[in-house]
C-alpha cells in the first residue's frame, strides 16, 4: 500500500506542477505575443486534458483519507456491530459501482479509439482522454476492496498521518 500510495502522489503532484507551469508558460506567452504566444495553442488542451486525469487519479487517496462527501452521522450513532455491517455493505456495494465505473470507462475507450477521433491541436487519439476514469475507478475499486477487508481503516480520518497510514509521531 506505501508503494502504491507514494506512486499516486508524485502523479498527482508532477502533473499539478506540471499544469501550473505550462499555465504560466501560456500567460507569458500571451503577454509577450507576435508569434511565440500562436506556437504554444496546444498548452490550454493539455492542461485541460491533465486536469481530467488530476482529477480521477486523486479519486483512491481521497476514498483511503476520508476526503470523499458522506453522511456519518447516523453511522457514527450505531453500535459498533451494525457500523461494522455498514461499513463493509458500503464497501462491497461502492467496490462493485467502482469496478462498473471502470467497466465503462474501458468500453468507451475501446470505441472512442475505434472512430479515430484526435485531438485538434496535440494530435493524440481521444480515446486515451477516457484512460483517466479508467484507472480513477480502478483505484477507487481497490481502495474499497482493501477497505472491505480491513487492510486499510477509511472510516478513520488521519489528518496527520504518515505515508504508511501510521499517525504522525507513533512508533
Amino acid at each position: 500500500m506505501f508503494i502504491l500510495r507514494r506512486v499516486e502522489r508524485v502523479f498527482l503532484v508532477t502533473i499539478f506542477l506540471s499544469m501550473v507551469l505550462l499555465f504560466t508558460l501560456n500567460v507569458v506567452a500571451r503577454e509577450v505575443g507576435g508569434t511565440f504566444a500562436s506556437q504554444l495553442a496546444w498548452i490550454e488542451e493539455a492542461v485541460r486534458l491533465m486536469n481530467i486525469f488530476l482529477v480521477f487519479g486523486a479519486l483512491g487517496l481521497a476514498l483511503e483519507r476520508g476526503r470523499h462527501v458522506g453522511i456519518d452521522t447516523l453511522r457514527n450513532a450505531l453500535p459498533d456491530r451494525y457500523r461494522i455491517l455498514i461499513c463493509k455493505i458500503t464497501d462491497l456495494a461502492g467496490c462493485a459501482f467502482a469496478a462498473y465505473m471502470a467497466y465503462l470507462a474501458w468500453q468507451l475507450v475501446i470505441f472512442v479509439l475505434g472512430t479515430g477521433q484526435r485531438s485538434p491541436t496535440l494530435d493524440v487519439p481521444m480515446g486515451w482522454i477516457y484512460a483517466a476514469p479508467v484507472v480513477g475507478f480502478g483505484l477507487l475499486a481497490l481502495r474499497y476492496a482493501l477497505s472491505f477487508i480491513g487492510a486499510i481503516q477509511r472510516f478513520n480520518t488521519y489528518d496527520d498521518a504518515n505515508d504508511d497510514g501510521t499517525e504522525a509521531g507513533a512508533v
